[in-house]
């Protein structure tokens, strides 16, 4: 009977760092990590943006106001020498050159205008060089277009101290403008540099908190993973090597402490369980040799019963038929059947103590199994019945029987039995018993069937146990031990043996299993 273990009880939950379960460790580090990481690409974006910002207003803006600014100086100065050209040669293609400058001039000016809204700075400079030029021109150069028809050659020389005055004007607001061009430049390339800078150490940054997340996981992993679990199987190697009194003890994480618990508690469970189990196979050992010293007992009784006590009983029933014979004639009907109770009783009791010790010889005088054919079995033990089948007409029939693992004397012993008694209680009829055997789940099951009286399936239980008669021994003679060893035979080879229920009660039908062998 299996006896159900009460559960285990849950383990002492951790404390301190324990509480955390690994997962919570690797969530709190990756959180810490991202933000670090996030913040790392937040700061290099805003770098790469600030940098992106200063290097689009050096090469987009600073730079190509300068050349504009050199584009509109030299379109302007190309004027002034043309329209001096014209005052002092009074030649028409000066003003040609003239006109050609001042669209460059112009062209030079309009690509500022459109650049000025990304320099407001330089909205002052630019409108005092427009109008520095605007006075020059209509001052001195539309003076010498007008004058030129009537001065001549002598129109540059009449206006040269205004030409020197408003053109100086020009050069200073050209000198301003681009004086405060170069100092746009000289920031805007500080500002880049500076970019640059910022931008490799946020990129030096990012490469650290990579580098300390790669640590930290490492570490985590090491601290929370990998020395509970090589501490736990240090402890559960111990345990498992013999030393059952190592206690196992995990504190964190909150994962490996609960199993940690179990396991330990286990141990202390299975710990117990051997000790218990110690004690019951000592207690078994004793009630084994106790066992032994009864079964040489048994044996002894055997002996004693086999000889000692049958030789009184031959006593008995020689000189109580001596006493028949010398004194028969002086002896009247009633003391002649009391000398034949006595000589009955006598024979009977050597039949039963007889079968008392073959029921005890099973398994204990004979306990050798081996490859054994029941068909050599059974011929065996028809052979040992053959009077009592002669005699009785019966027929015995059997299909080719197996061999299976056991004694060939216990088995001979079974089928005699089983056969004796389908004669013994036979019907009117001619006695006719089959004997067959069939393969099922690896065992052979065998069937014993006769045409006899039957057997009442209320009684299929009683008849196989020891000293039970369903019918009287004046009726039908035995000792009431037949059955019962046969299913001691049966229980001896690993099996089991049942009577078939019949449903018209006709004839008897015993079924038994033994073990099926290779061979």
């Amino acid at each position: 009977m299996s006896r159900t273990l009460s559960p285990l009880a849950p383990p002492k939950p951790p404390r301190g760092l324990g509480k955390l379960p690994a997962g919570r460790w690797f969530l709190l580090v990756g959180a810490i990590v991202t933000l670090l990481f996030a913040g790392s690409i937040a700061f290099t974006l805003q770098t790469m943006n600030y940098t992106r910002e200063a290097r689009a207003t050096l090469i987009e803006v600073i730079d190509p106001m300068v050349l504009h600014t050199l584009e509109l100086s030299t379109a302007v100065s190309n004027e002034e020498a043309a329209m001096r050209g014209y005052g002092r040669t009074n030649e028409a293609f000066y003003l040609q050159d003239y006109d050609a400058a001042e669209r460059a001039s112009a062209t030079a000016h309009g690509k500022i205008e459109a650049l000025l809204p990304r320099v407001p700075e330089l909205r002052g400079e630019s409108d005092r060089l427009v109008e520095a030029i605007e006075n020059w021109r209509t001052r001195y150069a539309a003076e010498v277009v007008r004058q030129v028809p009537e001065l001549g050659k002598d129109t540059a020389a009449s206006l040269a101290n205004v030409n020197t005055e408003v053109f100086g004007a020009v050069r200073d607001a050209l000198s301003s403008q681009q004086a405060h061009l170069t100092t746009l430049h000289g920031d805007a390339a500080t500002r880049l540099e500076r970019g640059w800078d910022v931008f490799y150490g946020a990129l030096a940054s990012l490469a650290a908190v990579l580098l300390l997340a790669g640590i930290a996981f490492t570490l985590l992993v090491r601290y929370v993973v990998l020395r509970p679990v090589a501490t736990l199987q240090d402890q559960v190697r111990k345990v498992a090597a013999g030393d059952f009194d190592t206690k196992l003890n995990v504190t964190r994480p909150a994962e490996m402490a609960e199993l940690s618990g179990h396991v330990d508690a286990m141990r202390r469970r299975v710990l117990r369980e051997w000790r218990e189990t110690q004690r019951a196979q000592q207690a078994l050992a004793d009630q084994a040799a106790e066992l032994k010293r009864s079964n040489s007992e048994l044996e002894q009784f055997a002996y004693v019963a086999s000889h000692d006590l049958q030789e009184p009983l031959r006593k008995v029933s020689s000189f109580s038929q001596m006493l028949e014979q010398r004194y028969g004639d002086q002896l009247d009907d009633r003391a002649k059947q009391y000398i034949k109770f006595a000589v009955d009783g006598a024979k009977r009791m050597q039949l039963l103590i007889n079968d008392l010790l073959d029921f005890s010889r099973v398994g204990r005088v004979s306990d050798d199994r081996v490859p054994t054919s029941t068909a050599d079995a059974l011929q065996t033990a028809l052979d040992n019945l053959a009077a009592r089948i002669e005699d009785n007409d019966a027929t015995v029939v059997h299909e080719n029987l197996p061999v299976v693992s056991g004694n060939r004397m216990l088995l001979t012993q079974l089928f005699q039995n089983l056969i004796g008694n389908a004669i013994k209680f036979r019907s009117e009829d001619p006695p006719e018993i089959v004997i067959t055997a069939e393969r099922k789940d690896g065992m052979w099951e065998f069937a014993c069937s006769d045409n006899g009286i039957g057997v009442d399936a209320k009684y299929a239980d009683r008849i196989f146990l020891i000293f039970q008669r369903l019918h009287p021994r004046d009726v039908y003679p035995g000792t009431g031990i037949g059955l019962a060893l046969c299913r001691k035979i049966v229980e001896y080879h690993g099996g089991r043996i049942w009577l078939e229920e019949s449903p018209d009660h006709k004839g008897t039908t015993f079924r038994w299993t033994l073990e099926a062998t290779d061979e």
